[in-house]
């Protein structure tokens, strides 16, 4: 069985019909990139599969477990897939080590005692533990979104969603959180991202998904979507003749 198993999702906001009967699996391990215009359905789907959205027609699965949001245990079901979104959403009150840990003590998953260690490991996994201390407000966007990231890193996910995570970053911010998402990569940790970075989707996914109008028109290798785009709206879209 497929990790996350999505089968003929439908889902629609008024009269606009947002998915069109949408279907995919991602397996264990799989780094997916999903491409498309604005208003294409994506990030729509990212929000279903953490059940942030409700399906009107068909289902999804993750780790054989029904998504729907009125599923028992919701809050546990959503610490198992970790999403960070464009805006980083840090409580700007509280320090790094204090957005990282809240959560995981919250929750019970960590002890007060073990919730520093917690902090600086996830930080050194984005390259931060220097800013432990420090408050949202001093640091760089690129900044603030690897602490998003470490904050979700924290409740030990077993698989992240990335929802445009650079999108709203300067462009000389955006390789610092990209790379900490190669190095996530390389891990093995199971990455579906909404993306616009065509250099990450290509070097990096191991399958790359193009969504228009809702549903998906093409999905392959990053070498069959890139070098051999077969509709003519991938084709528009990476602006090849």
């Amino acid at each position: 069985m497929a990790l996350i198993e999505i089968s003929d999702v439908h889902k629609r906001f008024g009269d606009n019909e947002v998915l069109r009967g949408v279907s995919l699996q991602v397996e264990k391990g799989e780094i997916v990139a999903i491409l498309g215009k604005s208003g294409s359905g994506k990030s729509t789907l990212l929000r279903c599969i953490n059940a942030l959205e409700s399906v009107d027609k068909g289902g999804i699965t993750v780790e054989g477990i029904r998504v729907h949001q009125h599923m028992p245990h919701l809050r546990a079901f959503r610490q198992r897939l970790g999403i960070v979104f464009q805006q980083f959403n840090l409580f700007p009150h509280l320090t790094v080590e204090r957005n990282i840990t809240l959560a995981p003590l919250l929750t019970g998953k960590i002890r007060k005692a073990q919730a520093r260690a917690l902090a600086l490991h996830t930080l050194e996994q984005v390259g931060l533990t220097e800013k432990l201390k420090a408050y949202p407000i001093n640091l760089s966007g690129g900044q603030q979104q690897r602490v998003a990231i470490a904050r979700c890193l924290a409740m030990e996910p077993d698989i992240m969603l990335f929802d445009e995570v650079t999108s709203a970053l300067d462009p000389e911010l955006v390789g610092e959180v990209l790379k900490v998402m190669e190095n996530m990569a390389r891990q093995g940790m199971t990455m579906v991202l909404v993306t616009h970075e065509m250099s990450f989707a290509r070097n990096v996914a191991t399958k790359v998904v193009f969504m228009h109008n809702g549903s998906i028109r093409e999905e392959g290798t990053p070498t069959e979507i890139f070098d051999s785009p077969q509709t003519p709206e991938l084709k528009n879209f990476l602006g090849n003749p």
